[in-house]
Order: structure tokens, then C-alpha cells, then sequence
């Protein structure tokens, strides 16, 4: 079974989290696999990547490239086994995978601004509990992410 975090963005929007984030998992030498709910959010995330301050370096592709093995990150919008190995997956925008057993760690990111965002992170966690994976919850503070259950 999986670790699944559940990210309840409330300060800053997804853009400015998820580098932060995937440049931690890049420190603990980790692959990652972000699943995003439209293509054309795939491509602003990979954009925003990029270009993002903190970390400064977030080496990262499009997956279903032929280089999707030397990729430490990939996006994508397919509920797929990536072909960079990766054992951390970002779902992103509600995306949702039956594929969650198959990582060791989960962060299931939500704009806790949108309703339906936070109704459907809710219908996320009821489900992934009843699985049987371990589960958190993390909430944005004043100082950062901060563990409420």
C-alpha cells in the first residue's frame, strides 16, 4: 500500500507549491510522476517548472517521449505506469489514478480555495482509507506545510 499525503493548498497556488515539493523528492534522489487532469495544465505546469525560482533546477519532461527513462520527472495526463520509474506520483487538478498501490508515495495536491476541489480531495481520502492505505493530511501555515492529521 501506498504513503498518501493529501496537500491542501491555501496560501499559494499549485504553480509555486508543486516545484517546491518535487525539488524535496529530487533531493531524496526520488523519480516522480505528476498526473494532471487536462493537457493543457500539463503543459502550463511544465512551463512553470521551468521557469520556477526555488528550486532552480527542476530537470523534467512530457511523458511518452523517447527519453522518459532519463527523466527524473514527468507529466503527463494518462493514469499510466511512467517509463522513468517513478515511485512518487503528484496528482494535480482532482486527477485520480487506479494505479495508487503501484508507488510508494502519494501527494494528492487540491486548491482549497474551490469547493468542489476540497469535496472531491474529500471523496479521494474516504476512498484511498478505505483501500487501506496510511494516509495524512497537510495544510499550508504561516511557516510552511504543517501536518493535521
Amino acid at each position: 500500500m501506498a504513503e498518501i499525503g493529501f496537500y491542501h493548498l491555501t496560501r499559494t497556488p499549485l504553480e509555486q507549491a508543486l516545484p517546491r515539493l518535487l525539488g524535496r523528492m529530487l533531493q531524496s534522489g526520488g523519480r516522480a510522476y505528476v498526473l494532471c487532469g487536462e493537457t493543457e495544465r500539463a503543459k502550463a505546469l511544465d512551463a512553470a517548472l521551468w521557469t520556477a525560482p526555488e528550486p532552480d533546477w527542476l530537470p523534467h519532461g512530457q511523458a511518452g517521449g523517447e527519453n522518459d527513462a532519463l527523466q527524473p520527472i514527468l507529466l503527463g495526463t494518462a493514469d499510466i505506469a511512467p517509463g522513468n520509474g517513478a515511485r512518487f506520483l503528484f496528482l494535480v487538478d482532482g486527477a485520480d489514478s487506479a494505479r495508487l498501490a503501484e508507488y510508494d508515495r502519494v501527494l494528492d495536491l487540491f486548491d482549497g480555495g474551490d469547493e468542489a476541489a476540497v469535496a472531491a480531495a474529500r471523496r479521494r481520502w474516504v476512498a484511498a482509507k478505505a483501500a487501506g492505505h496510511a494516509l495524512a493530511y497537510w495544510q499550508q501555515g504561516p511557516g510552511g506545510w504543517e501536518k493535521k492529521a
